[in-house]
């Protein structure tokens, strides 16, 4: 193997471990009964603020996907000609 080889593998286990942390990271979208029920009682601001951080968080994983399935596309094919 190749000395690039080893540094896009590398590079594609560091992505890929980045996502699914940022994965487990980010709550659950479906709350349930008991969010139906609790929901009226979040504040305004309570809200707003940690929508931001889960928006923030949604949109690093969005890249970090998009990242890694273009990197592991490009060097298949790469490596596919190469030999």
């Amino acid at each position: 193997m190749q000395a690039i080889q080893y540094v896009f593998g590398a590079v594609l286990i560091i992505l890929a471990l980045v996502l699914i942390v940022s994965v487990l990271l980010q709550e659950s979208r479906s709350a349930g009964l008991s969010g139906a029920i609790s929901g009226g009682a979040d504040t305004f601001f309570g809200k707003a603020k940690g929508k931001t951080i889960e928006q923030k968080l949604a949109k690093i994983t969005k890249f970090i996907a998009i990242g890694f399935f273009v990197l592991a596309l490009g060097v298949s094919v790469a490596f596919m000609f190469m030999y």
